[in-house]
């Protein structure tokens, strides 16, 4: 048994009841899952957002490496420390897929004593509503395929379909199919191809909609297919919407669950931020504001990815105003992004450590840019020498820049305590100017240009033909306000995942792109980057099983 695993199944966790007072939730609002989790009422969330609403904290990284961040955990200890000191705070995560889970990953609860609890559940089926989604997502490709069957009266052209099919794993056997063979009575053979359910658009309208008249909405306004005269069709058309609603309603509800240290926790949503928006529920952070004088909340993989597309797409939908931003670094992922290999990770390197800098001076230079102030987290491993921490506060310390070392993972709350003082300092000097990176009236392609200079340091973007075709086709249709959501490689600020560091002169290669009108964004695809994950040679699934007693073993 791993360590964190250990940690996690010495825990004493408070029955869910307990949590919610603290957090000022009354029993009457709770949809108890077990003993140890909740649902919280969707009526008590839409009362509750009346009240006034406290200080947001985004927590982004670096670009990750396989040396680790440890961003879910610094989230964590944050808001542990937080509440230690007195603060009020209320924790926002993402739920885990099956995907990671099962893939390369692994879970994503935190680690160490910086974790959310009961792991084994949060990490596989919670509380239904990654199932709820895939269920709602395939519901509609069903209807969509027996429309055409049943002599297609939407005069669907099938050739441009839209609407692929879901599931949480990853799987890429089923990136391409061909789908009706067997006869007249299976339908009209066609190329077909599955997403991983994270990458749905389903999941994103989830994450984004105010509530449930908004849900439904957003629902009726997925563009799954175009007709002959490239008018679209939608969910509405295919009068799919409520049943999809119906599948979803349950599942809205924000979850609650606590830290090791009894820090009340909203995991609800879980979109990947490589392809698709990477931040949890509108609802649910809605919900934390009000609950809470400051909400710390984590945003996928690199400040670049996850980070930007909380700000251009999330707080600009719900009308959301950060007022610090948190960004999260190792010593040992600064050095791979030096040069230095994995297994030399150890060796003190002050050199390597600064070249590094470079990739996280990049992303701290892109959350002032939105007009946030920065805070950055150090993640602190028993390799890391006084002198390598010491170059990189010097470092930073003419920007104006903060630099915390902190050892959650091993101290909990006590580990955090400064990089929570350092929090409260900068929200309490309201210096936030939160502003998007760009306007809505700007074009789709000089959005994508945007991004692609301003975030990513490229020096263009490279539009293949069909890509541009169909960005003209999008604004034709009435979407070119939209914001824009990249899907690309977290591991690198450019579509090269080798490129480590902070690349320049690199240029944006954009190959397709997709309207997600429901969830309000077009979805552009760049470079080699999949929306089915593949299995590594040696998936994590095959170190995780049942021990004597039953309990499920090798999540992390």
């Amino acid at each position: 048994m791993g360590h964190d695993e250990a940690i996690a199944r010495a825990a004493v966790l408070r029955p869910i009841a307990e949590i919610a007072a603290k957090a000022g939730i009354p029993d009457t609002a709770l949809e108890p899952y077990g003993r140890l989790k909740a649902k919280v009422s969707l009526d008590f969330a839409a009362e509750a957002s009346r009240r006034p609403e406290g200080a947001l904290v985004l927590v982004s990284g670096i670009s990750p490496t396989p040396a680790g961040e440890g961003k879910t955990t610094t989230t964590i200890g944050l808001g542990d420390a937080l509440n230690q000191l007195g603060t009020k705070t209320m924790i926002c995560l993402r739920e885990p897929s099956l995907g990671p889970c099962f893939g390369i990953k692994g879970g994503a609860t935190g680690g160490g004593r910086a974790q959310v609890g009961p792991m084994d559940q949060i990490n596989l089926h919670f509380t239904g509503d990654f199932h709820a989604i895939t269920s709602a997502h395939n519901l509609l490709a069903a209807m969509l395929d027996n429309s055409l069957f049943w002599d297609n009266p939407l005069e669907i052209d099938p050739r441009r379909i839209r609407w692929r099919r879901v599931m949480d794993m990853n799987d890429r056997a089923l990136r391409a199919i061909v789908n009706g063979l067997g006869g007249v009575s299976n339908g009209a053979p066609r190329e077909d191809g599955f997403d991983i359910t994270v990458a749905s658009e389903v999941m994103a309208i989830f994450c984004l909609a105010r509530d449930l008249d908004d849900l439904q909405a957003r629902l009726g306004r997925i563009v799954v297919a175009e007709r002959r005269d490239g008018s679209a069709v939608t969910a509405r058309d295919l009068k799919a919407d409520g049943a999809m609603a119906a599948l979803l309603r349950d599942a809205l509800a924000p979850n609650l669950v606590q830290t090791l240290e009894g820090s009340p926790a909203l995991v609800h949503g879980g979109p990947f931020a490589n392809i698709a928006h990477g931040c949890n529920s509108v609802i649910a952070t809605r919900l934390g504001l009000t609950l809470a004088d400051v909400v710390v909340t984590e945003a996928g993989f690199g400040a670049d990815l996850g980070g930007e597309k909380f700000l251009d797409i999330k707080c600009r939908q719900a009308g959301l105003k950060p007022a610090c931003s948190v960004i999260v670094a190792t010593i040992r992922a600064l050095k791979m992004h030096g040069g230095v290999a994995k297994d030399a990770l150890g060796a003190p390197d002050v050199a390597a450590v600064l070249k590094g800098a470079a990739n996280l001076l990049r992303h701290i230079e892109n959350m002032r840019k939105f007009g946030l102030p920065v805070v950055v987290a150090l993640n602190a491993f028993t390799s890391d020498t006084p002198e390598e921490q010491q170059a990189l506060t010097d470092l930073l310390a003419p920007m104006g820049v903060t630099l915390v070392p902190c050892t959650h993972w091993a101290d909990g709350a006590a580990g955090a305590l400064e990089l929570a003082r350092a929090v409260n300092a900068r929200i309490a000097e309201g210096q936030a100017d939160f502003a998007p990176i760009y306007a809505d009236d700007l074009s789709l392609t000089d959005k994508i240009e945007t991004i692609a200079r301003e975030i990513y340091g490229a020096a263009g973007i490279d539009v293949a033909p069909a890509a541009a075709k169909r960005l003209a086709a999008i604004t034709a249709a009435g979407f070119g306000h939209l914001p824009i959501c990249i899907a690309k490689t977290q591991y690198s600020f450019s579509a090269d995942p080798t490129l480590l560091g902070a690349p320049t002169g690199h240029r944006l290669p954009v190959r397709e792109v997709r309207l997600a009108a429901g969830a309000g964004f077009v979805v552009v695809l760049a470079g080699t980057i999949m929306t089915m994950p593949g299995l590594p040679r040696v998936p994590a699934a095959e170190r995780i099983g049942l021990d004597a007693e039953g309990q499920i073993i090798g999540l992390f």
